[in-house]
């Protein structure tokens, strides 16, 4: 089992890869260490660890005299506490882009690379020091340093938001993503390149504004069932990151139901290039159904309850019935050209659908039309 030493554990990147870690505890024993941290508990850690993920870092001092302290210094102090307890372990650190900036924030992080690097040369030992664009993923703190986590929770709780520069191109790094590469290193599965610096192999680039689009329409999928396409990694990314900023109450949302004696219909989303999903309910005796379509096509899945599926051929007098109940789910297709109907052959219990088409209903042409089985 390797002990590994995460420094800023209560942040961001720290929470995401305590929890990744936190999976194999057969693996990883984690030593955890924050700014409450007592001192004597951190160098305990120090001491015992086989790996250090050095994430502790200022990003919003009161004073620009901060950056160096809690950066740069700070650093300096984990790795000269490392030697001095003759500890000489891996160390991974996670930088910033902007260090390549002249500025308080990017010479602080700049001396914190400088001295990892010279700690792994001096001592011959492996170090992997990471200039991470925009990261963004759950848990991020928003109207703090991170556009994308201010974007998802002020559109999430439908507060305005300000988009500066919007055709500036944003790189950015998914967390997942950069968990991958931090979990790499504690491995020894990661080489650093001829600089000493790591590479980041996935990272996404949009223009600013592209990502409040984007979650906007996220938000109205929730109103008109249309689900965005998540073909591209960015989007997945954004989508998964979008819904955890939404509040514990506001996970939910009730869909539309058309409700009559048979029981009720739902449709639950929608997708331009996949069809739709819906839901119906059917009370025990009842027969749904009883029409074709000339394109459209049907799957239907019953999750609850026992169901005989009918369907002919419009120009043919021969009935297929398949028996299905949700002990044994089963899907049924529904072609072209064949009317159908579905009937709860349940004595006591309501018979519950899923159902799959291959298009969005059209109410001004919603080929469908009507013909018992």
């Amino acid at each position: 089992m390797k002990k590994v030493l995460i420094t800023g554990a209560k942040g961001f990147v720290g929470r995401n890869l305590t929890a990744e870690l936190a999976k194999c505890p057969e693996e990883y024993e984690l030593l955890l260490a924050d700014i409450d941290t007592p001192q004597s508990e951190l160098f305990e850690g120090l001491k015992n660890c086989d790996f250090v993920v050095h994430l502790a870092g200022v990003n919003r001092p009161k004073d620009d005299s901060e950056f160096t302290t809690g950066n740069a210094n700070f650093t300096v102090f984990v790795l000269e506490k490392l030697e001095e307890f003759g500890n000489l372990v891996p160390v991974a650190i996670t930088s910033s882009i902007q260090s390549d900036l002249d500025n308080a924030y990017g010479r602080s992080k700049a001396a914190a690379e400088a001295a990892v690097l010279e700690y792994g040369k001096k001592n011959n030992t492996p170090v992997y020091v990471w200039k991470l664009p925009n990261v963004f993923g759950k848990w991020c703190r928003p109207n703090y340093n991170s556009a994308v986590a201010t974007f998802c929770y002020n559109i999430a709780h439908d507060l305005p938001i300000q988009v500066n520069a919007p055709d500036r191109v944003m790189t950015l790094i998914y967390i997942d993503d950069l968990l991958a590469l931090l979990r790499g290193a504690i491995d020894g599965k990661i080489t650093p390149e001829e600089n000493g610096y790591c590479s980041c192999p996935v990272t996404y680039s949009c223009t600013l504004q592209y990502i409040p689009d984007k979650l906007y329409e996220f938000r109205e999928s929730r109103r008109n069932l249309v689900m965005p396409p998540l073909k591209y990694g960015l989007d997945k990314a954004l989508y998964s990151t979008f819904l955890s900023y939404y509040d514990e109450d506001a996970f939910a949302y009730e869909l539309k139901a058309n409700s009559d004696p048979r029981g009720i219909f739902a449709e639950i989303f929608k997708t331009e290039s996949g069809g739709q999903w819906s839901v119906s309910t059917t009370a025990p005796g009842i027969t749904r159904g009883n029409h074709w379509h000339h394109t459209k096509v049907e799957k239907f899945v019953v999750v609850s309850g026992e169901a005989s599926i009918k369907f002919r051929r419009v120009d043919d007098d021969h009935v297929i019935e398949y028996k299905v109940s949700g002990e044994k789910p089963t899907v049924v297709d529904i072609p072209v050209g064949y009317t159908h109907s579905i009937t709860n052959i349940s004595p006591d219990k309501t018979l519950v659908t899923m159902i799959w088409a291959n298009e969005l209903f059209d109410p001004e042409h919603p080929d469908t039309y009507y013909l018992e089985v």
